[in-house]
């Protein structure tokens, strides 16, 4: 049995999934303080980025970590947007399940801290 919703093929499908996207973008920045944020957090690391990383790996890095935490803040929404669909009932496995989410950004944001604490320390030297 098909899927009735995967009936889309080449640029119609191509442009959907772009309009899925951005108003997936739009509801995490409305509707995640973490996620505005961060946002905020990589639009001001962009610039950044550029002046400390002394070749385009280390402006990659920069910027890739900044992205990535994005990501993982993005999944994390969806995590608890999901759990939160099903019900709002204290419950083990969502709570583990939000846990665990959660830990993913914290090391997303550890990582990210890491990789621009070290571009910095070799900026400074």
């Amino acid at each position: 049995m098909s899927n009735p919703h995967k009936g889309r093929t080449g640029l119609d499908r191509i442009l959907h999934a772009a309009g899925y996207s951005w108003a997936g973008l739009r509801a995490a920045y409305v509707g995640e303080s973490a996620f505005r944020q961060e946002t905020w957090l990589t639009i001001i690391g962009t610039p950044l980025a550029f002046w400390l990383g002394r070749d385009w790996v280390q402006v990659a890095l920069l910027l890739g970590s900044l992205i990535l935490v994005l990501i993982v803040e993005l999944l994390n929404s969806a995590v608890e947007a999901a759990i939160d669909r099903v019900s709002f009932e204290l419950h083990e496995l969502s709570k583990r399940a939000k846990d665990i989410a959660s830990a993913a950004v914290l090391l997303s944001l550890v990582l990210a801290g890491g990789i621009w604490l070290a571009a910095i320390w070799q900026h400074l030297r």
